[in-house]
Parts: C-alpha cells; structure tokens; sequence
C-alpha cells in the first residue's frame, strides 16, 4: 500500500494541481488551525512578535540559498540527466548521473549551510538590532534565542527540498504535497506540548520539529524511484556549475523579496504591539488561496513547460490553460475574502487573547490584500515560464522593481492608514510586478492567447459578480437567524453565505460553458471513476 502511494505520478497539469491543491487545502486548514491555537494562546501581542521576528533569518537562509536553486534550475537540469541516462543504455546505471548530480547537490548544500547558519548564528544579535529597532532589550534577546534554535530550520528542509525537486520533476506530486502538512503538524505539536516544555522556545522546537517530518516523508518517495545517499563532493560539476548560473538571478529575486519582509518587520516594529502578528496572520489567511490555486498550478505546470521549451505553441497553449484555470479558482476566492472578511478572522483567530481590535485590524489587512490576489496567483507562474526557458533574469528584474516601489509605498501608507497600509502597499506592487513579467512575455511570445484569456475572465467575471451578490444578500438574512455573539452564530453566517455563493458561481460558470469547470469536471472523473496505473508514467522525459 505504501509503495503503491510513493508512486503514484500524474499524466496532467490539471491532475497534478488537483492533488497538490488538494494536500494544500489540507494544509493550509491545518495552517489555520496552527494560528488559531498560536492566536488563542498568546494574542496579538510581544510573544508571536518574537515568534514571526525569529523567523526572518532562517527563512531568509533558506529563500536565497535553496528555494532559488529548486526554482530556477534544478528541474530542467535534473530532468535533462534522467534523459541522457536513459538514451545511454546502461541498464544497470540507469539514472547514474542523474543520481551522481543530487548526492552531490546535497553534501555541498548540506556543508554549505552547515558553514553559513552557524555564521548567522553566531551574528544575530547584532542583526536582530537592525531588524526589530521597536523592541525592547529582552525581546530581543528571547528573539535571538529563538531564531538561533530555528537555524536547525534551514538545513533540514534544504535537503527536503532538493529531494522535492525531484519528486517534482518525476511528477510524483502526492508525496510531495504530503509534507507541508507534517511541517505544520509539528508547529502545532509544538505549540501545544512543547511549550509546556521549554517555554516560548517550545515554538522554535516546533518549527525545527516540522522541518524534520517534512524531509522524512520524501525519502521514502525518493527511496522508491531508486535514489541511495552516495559520498560525491565535486564543486566544479557541469551540472553544479550550470545550476549555479542559472540560480543566480533567482536568488538576488529571493534576497529583493526577503528585504521586502524585512522592511515591513522593520516598519512594523515601530507600530503598535501586534503589527507584525498582525501583518503575518493576515498574510497566512490571504495565502490560503493562494497556496492551494496558484502556487499548485505553478508547481504542476513547470516539468510541463520544462519540456516545451522547443515547442512555442505547446507552450503557450499550455501556459494559457493553466492560468485561465488559476483565474476560475482565485477570482471567486478573492471576492469571498473581501465579503466574508470579518467572519472568517473572527472564526479562525477570534478566540483567547486575540482581543476585536486585533481582528479589526487583520480584517482591514486582509481586504488590502485580496485586491491583488489574482496577481500574486500568477507571478509564480509566470515566472516558471521564464525558468522553463532558462532565463532568471527577468523575473529577478520585475522583482527589484516591484520590490523598491512596495518600500517606498510602505513607507508612505504606514503613515496614514498604519499596518494596514503595508498590505495596500504589498499589492500594488504585486499588481506591476504582474504587469511587467506579462509585456516582456507577450513580447517574446508575440501573443499569450489573450483573446481566450480576456474571454475566461469574462465569463469568471460574470459569475463572480452572481456570486458576490448572493453572498452579501445572504450574510444580512443569515445574521437574523444566527446572531454574531457566538462562535457557532458567525460560523454558520459565513459558511452558509459562501457555501450557497460557490454553489451559484459554478451553477453560472456551467451555463455559460467555463472550459475552466468543464476540465475540471473531466480530471475529477478520469482519476477517480476510472482505473489509474501510476505506473504508466516512469519519466518526466519520456513524456
């Protein structure tokens, strides 16, 4: 039975982003119950201050010197030795290469952040002086202490991640999604238990905790495709140094990203108590969507248009269809976040200590950022179309660009509207960020499909306005019956009223046709009505 899960592979995009989505749904659920019980047990308050402060550098590690490398180049990279392998012929080193080149990714990533966390570690007390100004001499140093027990983070999960990408390029996509729901798994283990133990630093255990489930379930998936741990140290592989390259620019788009986090925590800091609580839940519950649409399609779609890149109109038609179907699922959303705003802040985090004008804040935060969801969707996906090409370059550059206008407009919006005006800030930039990555594509392309594109988001439009409708007639009828004095009464009001919306949104979308619902509809049938062999699919480069 295990076995037959660490293979299970998928045919399509849109199979591949049903599973993902659907791990993420699941994850994300347990995300919001992690911020439940971390909102509930110490509110908008100094305590998850520390906790989300501490967590700027050890992600920071890990954005710059792992996730560029899986992003940018390791994919195509990968999947291009799987294809030499297999063409050489040697039956018993099948894979040889291919396997040479992970073990030795892993050691020089795993001596590399070995080096590099304990260097931060023994430097952040002096860094965590610029990145929390607002604090106070003991706030701090529980800040340091934190972050210096999450810097076990980085190194775990930059082996999680490698052995990710190939799980990716193998488009083993359900192991894969299974581990961010064991990191959070062991976020809320260790709020819950280990708090008990070691105090506030029981939330680092925790996080270090999750990094640890979050590599072991992927080894046993990439155990089964055949890849053993082998001692190969070799700085100057071709293949290294090509991935090197090509994570260059990736990684200087990572560090414009991170300074963006860590302006807003610097700003933040210097408001009120809470803020960057605040700023950080809002963030985690606009990204529920996102997660489970945008970053799913994303991820799915990428071994895709690796292997298109020679194929222009595959590739177009491919990328056209994925966001179009990103654009069916994240509209809708968004239009859900804006009107059930209120309800879904006070049923996820009202509880405990997390006091109504802490909800009032991270409800007008999360409005804020809603606004440009839709483009937050899309960059990553468009952003692989450029890595699908071998280009980094260009996204890095929209990046540095949406990066420097957010900064100033944080600057700028604290002032007036306070941590609220970061979100605002946050998608405005996201907007031109969108917009750029789009003009240089269409001009390299000449056309992205845009009339089949515009005609989607017509039709999206038309049923996302019957859907907005319907659920703000229903949230003031509900409320009559229901009240919002109570947990139950808000609950039932949001759910009933978005529950009836999606119902009329699909009833509409299947009216008038959406290709988005009718595939939809097809992928669902095909992989659970009908008999699947996950063993039809060996190779992303036979496909």
């Amino acid at each position: 039975m295990f076995k037959k899960l660490f293979s299970i592979s998928s045919k399509t995009i849109t199979s591949a982003a049903i599973i993902i989505a659907a791990a993420s749904l699941i994850s994300r659920l347990l995300g919001v119950l992690r911020d439940r019980v971390l909102a509930g047990e110490f509110g908008a308050g100094e305590t998850l201050d520390i906790y989300y402060a501490a967590f700027r550098i050890p992600d920071l590690i890990f954005n710059l010197l792992v996730l560029g490398a899986i992003s940018a180049g390791f994919i195509p990279i990968f999947s291009d030795y799987v294809k030499r392998d297999q063409l050489s012929g040697f039956i018993p080193g099948a894979k040889f290469k291919a396997w040479e080149l992970v073990s030795n990714l892993l050691n020089i990533l795993i001596v590399g952040l070995i080096i590099i966390c304990g260097l931060f570690i023994f430097f952040t007390p002096a860094l965590l002086k610029y990145l929390t100004p607002g604090f106070n001499p003991e706030m701090r140093l529980q800040t340091v202490a934190m972050t210096r027990i999450m810097m076990l983070s980085p190194i775990i999960l930059g082996v999680s991640a490698i052995l990710g990408g190939v799980l990716q390029s193998y488009k083993r996509f359900f192991i894969y999604s299974i581990a961010p729901i064991m990191y959070n798994v062991g976020i809320i283990f260790g709020a819950l238990f280990f708090v008990g133990l070691f105090g506030i630093y029981g939330l680092a255990w925790g996080v270090v905790f999750g990094a640890a489930l979050h590599l072991l379930i992927k080894l046993g998936g990439v155990f089964e495709l055949g890849w053993r741990p082998k001692f190969v140290f070799k700085l100057f592989d071709p293949g290294i140094i090509k991935l090197a390259k090509m994570m260059a620019p990736r990684t200087l788009s990572l560090a414009v990203s991170q300074l963006n986090l860590f302006v807003i925590t610097v700003i933040a800091s210097t408001l009120s108590a809470g803020s960057i609580t605040i700023f950080n839940l809002a963030n985690n519950l606009q990204y529920f969507p996102l997660g489970i649409f945008g970053v799913s399609f994303a991820i799915a779609a990428f071994p895709t248009l690796s292997e298109l890149t020679d194929k222009k109109e595959e590739f177009v038609a491919n990328l056209s269809q994925t966001l179009r179907q990103i654009m069916f699922y994240i509209v809708p959303a968004s239009a859900l976040l804006i009107i059930l705003r209120a309800q879904i802040v006070r049923v996820i985090l009202g509880s405990g200590k997390f006091d109504w004008s802490a909800t009032i804040a991270t409800m007008d935060m999360l409005a804020f950022f809603s606004i440009s969801l839709f483009a937050q969707a899309l960059i990553p996906l468009l952003a692989r179309a450029f890595y699908a090409r071998q280009n980094t370059a260009i996204p890095f550059i929209a990046g540095l660009i949406s990066a420097v206008i957010n900064v100033i407009l944080s600057l700028i919006l604290a002032k007036y509207l306070g941590v609220a005006g970061l979100a605002l800030a946050f998608s405005l930039s996201s907007l031109l960020n969108l917009c750029i990555l789009w003009i240089i594509l269409h001009l390299q392309f000449e056309s992205l499909d845009e009339l089949n594109i515009l005609w989607s988001v017509i039709k999206i439009s038309v049923a996302t306005f019957c859907l907005a409708g319907v659920v703000q007639a229903l949230k003031y009828f509900t409320e009559s019956f229901f009240g919002t004095k109570t947990f139950i009464g808000i609950f039932a009001q949001g759910f009933i009223s978005g529950g009836v919306g999606l119902l009329i949104y699909f009833a509409v979308g299947l009216l008038l046709g959406s290709p988005e619902l009718l595939m939809l509809l097809t992928s669902l049938r095909r992989r659970f009505f009908k008999s699947y062999k996950p063993q039809e699919v060996i190779d992303p480069a036979a496909e």
